[in-house]
């Protein structure tokens, strides 16, 4: 168990910009890292650098036992039936990539993919790629008046339409609004359609237990869970996973080869093609570790330094909240009324102030709040009241500066 004060234990957070203190609120884009998961990943190069699979040598030897404890200790993190089910990738978007290209075999001209609107561009291009390959369309699932996914509109597009595919966030990347996994994953099946989840916003935030989510494919990012970038997972039920046609062939994933074809081998190898991301799978089981490790009470003093930021922001008549809503996490955005987002941004850099600004790689919710983007400030289990007040004062100076 953990008892140090968790921003202690964070190095990059321990650094002035421009004479001021960082305020870390963009862990949204990525958290930041605890030593232990930079001690995990050095230990592994200063002791342990060897390829994995196949090496007749000890230091191979250890290196993929420690390589593969992190594939059982992930399936035991999320709940996995199989540890066989957990696909190492680069991050949610490779994850997602990798499902579209596999799924080529099963989609036919005029099936339907229904994707969330307020997706991240990772959850709605490669779904518009596959439909090329195969002739399918792409609808999205419209957004309520109170920027939540509409249950009502996607109930009517599973009723009138050969869905085969549905494409969800967890939590949007944006709005911080979460979606109800359970209740989608049933009312999916109900229509024998297929459910993607992308959970890069949820991990870090939310208990994530497959099984009871009921999703058929669930994929997510070390570096959104205070893990390496370069490091993801693509988890999915082992039948489904045992039908994708693979996004990279090569070295590893095979099991016969010869110039007159070649023959796939077995989960999880036969999606994971190359030399994999080693020390960062590595780092990324630190991560759970450093996850586990916490109080008991850590998330729960999480999602009320977020809501505090939330209810900070409220109070603040010259800011625009977007789908501003108590069950939220992770997650707000705002605009200063008048001003242009980057604008807010920069100035609030120079105090040492880091949030994120743009269209969040989310176009499409862009188009549907009227907006060309907007400011974003994110969470992290290190985020402190205090850095919420020190946020709050630096944006009232932008407003008096701006006024």
């Amino acid at each position: 168990m953990i008892n140090a004060p968790l921003t202690s234990l964070f190095p990059t957070l321990q650094q002035s910009l421009n004479g001021y203190p960082l305020c870390y609120l963009d862990t949204a884009a990525t958290s930041q890292k605890p030593e232990s998961v930079l001690q995990a990943m050095d230990h592994y190069y200063r002791s342990n650098n060897a390829n994995v699979h196949r090496g007749a040598h000890q230091l191979s030897a250890r290196a993929t036992t420690a390589y593969e404890a992190v594939r059982h200790k992930i399936a035991n993190f999320i709940n996995a039936p199989r540890a066989e089910e957990i696909i190492y990738t680069s991050g949610t978007t490779h994850s997602l990539n990798l499902l579209a290209q596999g799924l080529s075999g099963m989609l036919a001209n005029n099936d339907v993919i229904l994707v969330d609107s307020a997706a991240h561009h990772a959850n709605i291009v490669p779904w518009q790629e596959l439909a090329k390959r195969t002739g399918a369309k792409v609808m999205p699932i419209g957004l309520t008046p109170q920027g939540r996914l509409d249950y009502t509109e996607l109930t009517h597009l599973l009723v009138n339409h050969p869905v085969k595919l549905v494409a969800i966030s967890h939590v949007s990347n944006v709005l911080g609004t979460v979606n109800d996994i359970a209740v989608l994953a049933a009312l999916v099946h109900q229509h024998n359609a297929l459910l993607a989840v992308d959970g890069a916003q949820a991990i870090a935030h939310l208990s994530v237990d497959v099984q009871a989510l009921g999703c058929d494919f669930y994929a997510f990012s070390g570096h959104k869970m205070y893990g390496p970038t370069g490091v993801g997972v693509l988890w999915g039920h082992y039948a489904y996973l045992d039908k994708l046609q693979p996004l990279m062939t090569g070295g590893e994933m095979i099991e016969t080869v010869s110039f007159s074809g070649s023959t796939y081998g077995a989960l999880p190898n036969r999606l994971e093609a190359g030399t994999p991301p080693i020390a960062e799978v590595i780092g990324l089981g630190a991560a759970i570790d450093f996850i586990m490790a916490l109080p008991a009470t850590a998330k729960l003093q999480e999602q009320e330094v977020f809501n505090y930021l939330q209810q900070q922001l409220q109070s603040v008549p010259q800011i625009t909240l977007y789908a501003a809503h108590p069950d939220n996490t992770g997650a707000v955005a705002f605009n200063l009324k008048g001003e242009h987002h980057q604008d807010v941004g920069i100035l609030l850099d120079q105090q040492g102030i880091a949030i994120r600004c743009g269209h969040h790689c989310a176009q499409p919710l862009m188009n549907s709040l009227n907006i060309t983007g907007c400011c974003r400030a994110s969470v992290g289990i290190y985020t402190r009241r205090q850095d919420i007040d020190t946020f709050i004062t630096a944006l009232k100076g932008v407003i008096d500066l701006l006024s």
